[in-house]
């Protein structure tokens, strides 16, 4: 956790893109307190997706500035981000199906050096969080429920100790009933200190647990509010609106 007036993530006048394409993320700037849910929602293409995978180093930054805590990873490779503070899941491939829920628990640390927290403690922690599958370490990964998966990936990412969790479309694919319980688990992680920035298409689960919501058209944002004060009408209008 934080403290003073330190963000848990600070975003400076970011440019990102694909190979020699244009810019998909056009100039943003963002700050992130810390123990907060952060909603970023978009029509498709609005570069949602490629936001939060320039967050976890995964598109190079063509310019601007990243900062966890204070700390400018900018120039900082996917694991030395996770060291610094920042875990990423990302949408799809967020576990290894042929492994059990405790194999991959050991392998999303074994790889951590340098992360202060990391450790059996905070493995107890992880597991007393999600007791939906603390109870089922044996269990093959593949063979869990897509709420389930989800969980095991947040818990996997949780094991590093982050100060920040950047989800990438958790709900995708799942059914009403399991969106909810994931949204309930995300729930879990920002109370137990994470900061969580959310990518979410689905506006109405993301909004209904979010305290601020940002709304991201064409590469910029178009709206930040808190997300109790986001109404359908002004989504409408900022969804389909051009931006220059």
């Amino acid at each position: 956790m934080t403290g003073g007036d330190i963000q848990a993530l600070s975003v400076r006048s970011l440019r990102s893109g694909y190979g020699r394409g244009g810019d998909i993320i056009r100039g943003v700037d963002l700050d992130q307190a810390p123990e907060t849910i952060l909603a970023v929602i978009g029509p498709n293409g609005s570069g949602k997706s490629s936001f939060v995978k320039t967050l976890a180093g995964l598109l190079d930054v063509r310019s601007g500035h990243v900062m966890v805590t204070g700390r400018d990873v900018t120039a900082e490779t996917p694991a030395k981000r996770v060291a610094a503070g920042l875990a990423y899941v990302p949408q799809e491939a967020n576990v290894f199906p042929s492994l059990t829920i405790g194999e991959n628990l050991k392998l999303a640390t074994e790889f951590l050096r340098g992360r202060a927290g990391v450790g059996p403690e905070q493995r107890q922690r992880v597991l007393e969080l999600f007791p939906e599958i603390a109870a089922r370490l044996r269990t093959r990964a593949g063979d869990l429920s897509g709420g389930q998966r989800q969980m095991l990936a947040f818990a996997s990412a949780l094991l590093a100790n982050p100060e920040v969790l950047l989800l990438d479309e958790p709900s995708a694919g799942l059914s009403p009933k399991i969106v909810g319980q994931t949204m309930e688990a995300i729930v879990r992680v920002r109370e137990a200190g994470v900061t969580v920035l959310l990518v979410e298409q689905n506006v109405a689960a993301a909004l209904r647990i979010a305290d601020e919501a940002v709304v991201l058209v064409a590469g910029q944002i178009s709206l930040r509010a808190r997300a109790a004060e986001v109404g359908a009408s002004d989504l409408a209008e900022l969804f389909f609106a051009k931006v220059a």
